[in-house]
């Protein structure tokens, strides 16, 4: 138990530049305290003793903040930075030298007792604040999810998963095309400059179609003015004076609601 400790805070010295000793990481890390109360949840509930293995969880959840229930496995070498808000599931699995943020959801989606509800995270996982991993699916060693994800399917290994819902990267020109698209005010951590990713690209879609329409309202202007000057000039068909005009306005209001 000492020796799995001992590692716990030296996984937390090397990775927060913000530890300074040991006997503070031992006394002012809520994720460390969170992780040693869950062995002590984790060793009960294995023994079947599963209403104290329940009530020692409760207890962590009220010392620190994070919610692990007293089922799910967890490897040593595990970080869990600042950690309010941090829910781990029962069936959850979480391999050696994981690095989870606050407000992680480690979740499941199905109601069947006895399934694997919740994800398996590898080996070196980092999983960014308020990220949800949600089903009983594979996160591959070192693969790394971004901030606010939302994560419904299996991210390889060495993969990066962003947004909502989650797109894989894997290839190194996705990860080039995400760092010119967070240089031009997207972030691909599934935050905007005051809109989502989904709005911005449909209103793009809208003011591009509504140029068009309005290019083609200009052409026609030209052709029926042609028309009048050049008596040679083939007749427009009847139908084509009948342009609708596209309403780009009421779509982009539509996208606000």
């Amino acid at each position: 138990m000492f020796d799995r400790l001992h590692k716990d805070i030296d996984c937390i010295l090397e990775r927060d530049p913000a530890a300074r000793s040991r006997l503070e990481v031992l006394t002012c890390y809520p994720g460390l305290h969170a992780l040693s109360l869950h062995r002590l949840a984790h060793g009960l509930w294995v023994r079947d003793w599963y209403w104290l293995g329940r009530m020692v969880s409760n207890l962590s959840r009220f010392l620190t903040g994070i919610e692990i229930h007293p089922g799910a496995q967890i490897a040593s070498g595990v970080f869990i930075d600042h950690g309010m808000g941090v829910v781990i599931g029962e069936t959850a699995v979480i391999g050696e030298g994981c690095t989870i943020y606050q407000g992680v959801t480690l979740g499941g989606t199905s109601l069947h007792k006895g399934a694997k509800r919740h994800p398996t995270l590898g080996r070196n996982v980092v999983v960014g604040a308020g990220a949800q991993v949600l089903g009983g699916y594979e996160v591959g060693d070192d693969a790394r999810v971004g901030s606010n994800a939302v994560v419904t399917k299996p991210v390889p290994a060495g993969a990066t998963a962003v947004g909502n819902p989650a797109r894989i990267i894997v290839a190194e020109v996705d990860a080039q095309r995400e760092a010119a698209a967070s240089k031009m005010g997207f972030s691909a951590y599934g935050v905007t400059q005051s809109d989502d990713p989904v709005s911005l690209a449909m209103r793009g879609l809208i003011d591009s179609a509504a140029s068009q329409d309005q290019q083609i309202a200009l052409l026609w202007q030209a052709l029926e003015t042609m028309q009048k000057t050049q008596p040679n000039c083939a007749e427009l068909p009847a139908q084509a004076a009948k342009v609708s005009a596209f309403e780009a306005d009421k779509l982009n209001q539509m996208l606000e609601k």
